[in-house]
């Protein structure tokens, strides 16, 4: 780094090792750039050789101002390939990050300039990963918590304690799955009366009272609230019924999202165009969607985590066979046992005419296209807050974690989606996308996902509320930094 980086502040980024948790604290780590900061930003040695592998070897060859660590996350490549290797990610980065991060960040923070790089001045962790907040501080760095949930989500998981406490969980036992139990409204939350308990995580479908995703999600949140600020890739208008209860709680608190259409009002920058790809894109999605209709097409995916069964596989895709719309499905490696192999005889050459497979996508660009008329998803928040930006309906499919609160909020709340059932069917697919694009209430979602979009462009316009939220977290960043 040159002699100019080290009059800079130096902000050291570090996401819990997962895509859906790195990309948001890219587009952070990259607003951040624009405005001056240096930017350290840290993967996992897995995600690092996975990236390098799909990007080729420049990929995080980063700049003068911008540079690439990595520690180990704990587990070996085989168990990453594991069906359970989320889980055990989670237990193995709690256990196996904190000694090398505090190495990492010991060198950062006594860094003398003389390799042109300057001292640390502030670290934003995810929220995911919170023995970073203890790490960072004992060594005397002030740091922020970066959310890559949503803010009712986070508001929800600091009441999972409560909910505990009340006797809505644990589940007695595993018929108050199926009994209509998890249709009780909690009315105790500040922000959030009245939600059912199915909406509030997936953790709370459990018959174990020392549950550890349950544990694990509640101190993450309450460590959160011990940082110096939290981060939110939301907007002051999508979520305002929770701001007052979370500010109540965390005081300093930034919503700076859309992130993807805050970037996009950046200055040009050298770093602006980088992107941490753990699966290869499949560019010519995109050039097929200059063919079709304006908002035509069906876009499915499933996000970069879930694994769907063969039986589901094959529901998903004659459901989008017999709507007859056409569609973009993005089939990703590790998504289902034998990948496109898997789908059912007979069904690309019934759709061939009307449909584009493709591993993975530019998945911002392609809900920003006006082709696209309705998103299949599982509602991870990345999506959600993509397709708010994209002005896009959506058929909600929630699996796990804030799923479920997401899928509630666009579909009993803010109006832009529908709910399918978990166990799915095909004849459902095929009328939810048929009420979506053909019907009236279709209509009246698509109209308030446009309203939403214009409100996302708003707050991210120069003068909107997220460009205000990002100047006072910068401007704080700084001054806790000296």
């Amino acid at each position: 780094m040159s002699s100019m980086a080290t009059q800079r502040p130096h902000a050291v980024i570090f996401p819990y090792p997962a895509t859906s948790q790195v990309i948001p604290m890219l587009k952070m780590a990259k607003l951040l750039h624009s405005k001056g900061f240096v930017i350290t930003f840290i993967n996992s040695d897995y995600n690092q050789h996975r990236i390098l592998n799909t990007e080729g070897d420049d990929a995080l060859k980063g700049s003068d101002t911008f540079q690439f660590k990595s520690i180990p996350d704990g587990l070996s490549a085989s168990e990453h390939e594991s069906p359970e290797y989320y889980f055990e990610l989670m237990l193995s980065v709690q256990k196996s990050c904190p000694a090398p991060l505090a190495d990492l960040l010991a060198l950062l923070r006594d860094s003398s300039g003389g390799d042109g790089v300057p001292p640390v001045t502030c670290v934003i962790y995810n929220f995911l990963t919170p023995f970073a907040l203890d790490v960072a501080e004992n060594l005397g760095v002030p740091s922020w918590v970066f959310c890559s949930a949503s803010a009712s989500y986070f508001n929800g998981c600091l009441h999972l304690g409560e909910l505990m406490q009340r006797g809505y969980i644990p589940l007695k036992d595993e018929s108050c799955l199926t009994n209509g139990y998890l249709d009780t409204l909690v009315d105790f939350i500040p922000g959030m009366k009245g939600i059912p308990l199915r909406y509030l995580s997936s953790f709370v479908r459990t018959t174990d009272p020392d549950d550890l995703l349950v544990d694990g999600e509640l101190k993450s949140v309450q460590k959160a609230t011990c940082a110096r600020g939290l981060i939110l890739n939301t907007f002051d208008h999508l979520e305002s019924e929770v701001m007052d209860p979370l500010k109540e709680v965390v005081p300093r608190l930034y919503n700076v999202g859309p992130l993807g259409m805050l970037l996009s009002q950046m200055a040009e920058d050298n770093m602006k165009e980088t992107s941490l790809n753990m699966f290869k894109e499949d560019p010519d999605c995109v050039q097929w969607l200059n063919t079709q209709r304006d908002a035509s097409v069906i876009y499915v995916s499933f996000g970069s985590i879930i694994a769907i069964t063969d039986q589901e596989l094959i529901e998903f895709a004659w459901g989008l066979a017999e709507s007859n719309h056409p569609f973009l499905w993005i089939i990703r490696p590790g998504l289902v046992h034998g990948g496109m192999s898997a789908l059912p005889d007979g069904f690309i050459k019934a759709t061939k005419d009307r449909s584009f497979l493709a591993g993975w996508c530019p998945q911002e660009e392609v809900l920003s296209h006006p082709s696209v008329g309705a998103f299949v998803t599982h509602n991870g928040w990345n999506s959600m807050v993509e397709a708010i930006g994209g002005g896009v309906p959506m058929i909600c499919w929630p699996r796990v974690a804030d799923e479920f609160s997401n899928c509630y909020y666009a579909c009993q709340k803010w109006g832009i989606g529908v709910e399918m059932e978990e166990n799915v069917k095909r004849e459902q697919v095929r009328e939810l996308i048929r009420v979506v694009m053909e019907g009236e209430s279709g209509e009246k979602m698509r109209e308030n996902a446009r309203k939403w979009k214009r409100m996302a462009e708003a707050a991210t316009m120069p003068g909107g509320s997220s460009c205000a939220n990002l100047e006072g977290l910068i401007k704080d960043l700084i001054s806790d930094g000296l």
